[in-house]
């Protein structure tokens, strides 16, 4: 083979070392403003930036005609993201909030990692309802009731994609993992990137215990409130080029202890559903295989 022209070279170089130092700005930049980081693409005339203290922030609002929805500029392959979120106060039954990564490809392949707050009557606490979809397979549920009144405050919910699992956090307390099993057979997203959506929509027929409390539109307009969007994309190990290329046999994303107990005491005092324990929807030969593996 003919050695490769100089000019050639230089240019792969050059190019190689463009994008190594665009990871790099990604991989370290701090918390952006949530202006510069996301898009709005439906409900614009519902929705506007502010100034929460010294954090930009957004106002999702839902009326009986429309909701509204955002989505990040960029789209990512394994990050982690953070975002700070106050929920609707008061009877916000029917409404659903989301935070949620998608990714662009055909729906029957499609890869989507779910966090979607059930709205409640007055009193009642919140669902968290959460899914995970690989290569078009989803069917994942697991649901939670959130130890605190989601509607005083911001809390932060977080969607950690790393080669060997996904984890869904809530400030900080790490409420599911979901392992990757692609060796056994099991679907998981490796190779489609995502974006970050949010949205506030309507699904009375279904949110609220089963649809059978509707949504009282006189409350309306109902309002989700989101700040400090950030993203942290995944840093491989030391000699490793990306995240995808880590060792199988790498400890790098394994769970230390203290995640371990989160997640052993989300189970035991918040989870309200398991699609693993649904009896009714699964039998001994139709359970999904990951759930005897994880």
């Amino acid at each position: 083979m003919a050695p490769m022209p100089l000019a050639s070279s230089s240019s792969k170089l050059c190019s190689l070392l463009i994008l190594c130092l665009a990871f790099l700005a990604a991989v370290d930049r701090s918390t952006a403003g949530i202006f510069d980081e996301i898009e709005l693409i439906w409900g614009a005339s519902r929705t506007y930036f502010f100034m929460d203290g010294d954090s930009e922030a957004l106002a999702l609002s839902l009326d009986q005609s429309q909701g509204s929805c955002f989505r990040s500029r960029e789209k990512y392959l394994y990050v982690q993201i953070d975002v700070e979120i106050k929920l609707i106060e008061g009877d916000s039954a029917g409404t659903v909030c989301t935070i949620y990564t998608i990714s662009e490809g055909p729906w029957e392949i499609h890869d989507e990692i779910d966090l979607e707050f059930l709205g409640n009557v007055t009193g009642e606490p919140y669902t968290l309802h959460t899914n995970i979809f690989a290569n078009g397979v989803g069917g994942r549920e697991q649901q939670f009731r959130l130890w605190f009144d989601p509607t005083a405050d911001y809390h932060t919910y977080s969607i950690v994609w790393n080669p060997k699992r996904i984890l869904i956090l809530v400030d900080g307390k790490a409420i599911r993992d979901f392992k990757n099993n692609e060796d056994q057979g099991v679907p998981f997203p490796t190779w489609q990137s995502m974006r970050t959506f949010g949205s506030l929509w309507s699904a009375e027929d279904w949110a609220t215990q089963g649809g059978r409390v509707k949504t009282d539109w006189k409350q309306a307009p109902f309002v989700t409130y989101y700040r400090n969007y950030n993203v942290t994309w995944c840093r491989p190990s030391p000699g490793v080029a990306w995240c995808g290329d880590e060792p199988k046999d790498s400890t790098r994303f394994d769970l230390d202890a203290n995640t371990l107990s989160d997640l052993q005491w989300v189970r035991s005092n918040s989870m309200i559903y398991n699609y693993c324990d649904d009896s009714v929807r699964f039998n001994a030969t139709t359970l999904p295989k990951e759930c005897t593996l994880q």
